[in-house]
């Protein structure tokens, strides 16, 4: 085993040189731009392709009760349809109303953007999504996984941008700050092989509380899903998360005010910090397929949410998740 002393010491160095050494040796290499742009056209056309089979097979084993009121116009299979295009084509529920046209052509009846608001809420809509969400993982074979977790933020307003408010207030932006809300933080736990996510989670409150919501969401998951490693962040290199991960692999970058005496697991982690320093980073550093594929997902899905409802925004962090998932499943 380490001693603190040692842990503290390779810290100093990490930040006076082995740092740079490490990306030296170990840099980054550029993708084929002609290339990745070819397999992630078809991976969207695939998507695209199948998404009608497999929204099929999610609502097939769902038993709609009848409900009092107005029957609706629109049938489960339909309204999942409805609400993932939405969120792929990117328009706000007025500007879809107006694409309805082309939908009609499908669909064949009127709906209203107020018909489009209310499927964000639809407790049928969310349980159909999440039979889609599990399945995309299950065809996929997914059941044991090194794993990657991330946390991002979407828009609430057309003038904040998460990235920039974020980097302005830096560990601040972790928490909320009380104020109307300006953004939703958002969770995600991803599979480095498949590039998928197994689990998300989201808040209004804090990075945190999206983290707990995910790992309940995993655990609650009916594909039993082992995590062989996992790499986090320092915000979550404190004794109670890193010993939450007995039993498999955890990579994080410890904190200067550190201490030892926090158990085995714990101990275990920081020798093989100090003892495999590069061999270790180029694990931890694997968390950076988090941070890019949630690039990818702003860049193709949008970085704002038009919803005020908490239960709504949440549904649209669930339909970007899901498309993600769709595009890797055909990857």
């Amino acid at each position: 085993m380490t001693t603190e002393k040692a842990v503290k010491f390779k810290l100093r160095q990490l930040d006076m040189y082995l740092l740079k050494e490490y990306k030296e040796k170990f840099g980054i290499k550029h993708k084929n731009s002609k290339d990745y742009e070819n397999r992630f056209s078809k991976k969207i056309r695939l998507a695209i392709k199948n998404l009608n089979s497999l929204i099929t097979e999610s609502v097939k084993t769902l038993t709609v009760d009848n409900k009092t009121g107005r029957p609706s116009k629109l049938s489960l299979k339909q309204k999942v349809t409805l609400i993932l295009m939405q969120q792929l084509i990117g328009k706000s529920n007025r500007m879809m109303e107006n694409l309805l046209d082309l939908f009609s052509v499908f669909f064949d009846i009127d709906i209203s953007y107020k018909t489009i608001e209310r499927l964000y809420g639809d407790d049928e809509v969310k349980l159909a999504l999440l039979n889609l969400f599990e399945l995309t993982i299950k065809k996929k074979g997914i059941s044991e996984i090194d794993a990657s977790g991330d946390a991002t933020g979407y828009g609430l307003t057309i003038k904040i941008h998460y990235q920039s408010y974020a980097s302005k207030l830096k560990e601040k932006s972790k928490m909320a700050d009380g104020k109307k809300k300006k953004f939703v933080y958002k969770f995600a736990m991803m599979d480095l092989d498949s590039k998928m996510y197994v689990c998300y989670g989201t808040s209004l409150k804090s990075e945190k509380d999206a983290y707990f919501k995910a790992i309940t969401m995993l655990r609650k998951s009916t594909n039993s899903i082992w995590i062989k490693s996992m790499r986090l962040d320092r915000y979550y290199s404190n004794p109670g998360d890193v010993n939450s991960y007995r039993g498999c692999d955890f990579y994080f970058i410890p904190k200067k005010n550190l201490t030892m005496g926090n158990g085995i697991y714990w101990n275990e982690r920081l020798t093989e910090f100090v003892k495999d320093t590069f061999g270790y980073l180029k694990e931890y550093y694997r968390r950076n397929n988090s941070e890019s594929c949630f690039s990818v997902d702003k860049k193709l899905l949008g970085w704002r949410i038009g919803q005020k409802r908490d239960d709504r925004i949440d549904t649209v962090c669930f339909c970007k998740t899901i498309w993600r998932n769709l595009f890797q499943l055909y990857a």
